[in-house]
């Protein structure tokens, strides 16, 4: 493990989201912030402020949320923790879903409903304009260039920086691409499972960042004696630290979002940043699943 720092994340490296805004690539994902079934307020909201203040300190600058998280509950803790916001910290949000309780998601992207989640999320973040927003799911009832059009037409006003995609396929992101320039894609994506291969091939290739959900899920990897339980002993670390450095050593475009409600699990998440694995290594729990 490398040295320690009062910014780990910083030893993620960098990279340059739409070619123009450079981010730490061990980032936070804010849904835990959120009640259960990522309805309403937290147990704990003070905690949940000084979760978002300490990823700063910790040197985290990119921070992923939507406005379906709460809903807006999340994207409402953030501008309370850390409005007005440091020069360099980078906070993508998404719209697309629609919610009916805890658990409940429904795609929704219909023009008129992108527009108006858009403007609730400025308004709610305390931003005049979004850096990264992502069309949170393609919604099957409405034409992918009404969806991803009207997210244009709102670059176009200034409203936002860079148009992303969450959950999709290698072609729905080259058909979107023919729509609006698509700098980002968030899909499923960890050590245990890596059915999302092709996108992030994609990604790779296209230089696109590529945002994995449930980035920590490590499986049968983990249990007592798996390979990933051996060898995080070796580094003195835990396996889920090992399962982020894991993803960060997988490639240059991949951004993990590790979410948490609890400062000390942040800390250690961030600390998996200072972890360098060897190739061998990597090709050893690459080939165990």
């Amino acid at each position: 493990m490398a040295e320690e720092t009062s910014r780990p994340a910083d030893a993620s490296g960098v990279f340059r989201i739409g070619g123009s805004l450079p981010v730490n690539r061990l980032g936070y994902g804010a849904m835990q912030l959120t009640g259960p079934g990522a309805w309403g307020a937290p147990k704990d909201p003070e905690e949940a402020v000084r979760v978002l203040r300490r990823a700063v300190e910790l040197g985290v600058n990119f921070i992923d949320t939507a406005d379906s998280y709460g809903p807006f509950v999340s994207e409402q803790l953030i501008h309370t923790a850390l409005h007005p916001y440091p020069a360099d910290l980078v906070i993508a949000t998404k719209g697309g879903l629609s919610r009916s309780g805890p658990d409940g998601w429904r795609p929704l992207g219909r023009p008129e409903y992108l527009r108006q989640q858009t403007e609730l999320s400025l308004r709610h973040l305390g931003v005049d304009r979004i850096d990264l927003y992502q069309l949170h799911r393609i919604d099957p009832q409405v034409p992918l260039a009404d969806q991803v059009g009207e997210l244009r037409l709102l670059q176009e006003e200034g409203k936002i920086g860079h148009i992303g995609l969450s959950e999709v396929t290698v072609s729905q992101i080259q058909e979107a691409c023919t729509i609006a320039d698509i700098v980002s894609v968030q899909n499923l994506y960890n050590l245990a499972d890596r059915h999302a291969e092709d996108v992030l091939e994609y990604a790779e290739r296209e230089n696109l960042g590529f945002i994995p959900w449930f980035p920590m899920a490590t499986g049968q990897l983990a249990r007592p004696g798996g390979p990933l339980d051996t060898l995080a002993k070796t580094y003195g670390a835990s396996p889920s630290q090992l399962a982020l450095a894991w993803l960060l050593h997988r490639s240059p475009v991949m951004l993990p979002i590790p979410g948490t409600s609890r400062v000390s699990h942040l800390e250690e998440n961030t600390r998996a940043a200072q972890i360098t694995l060897r190739d061998a290594e990597f090709q050893a729990l690459s080939q165990a699943v």
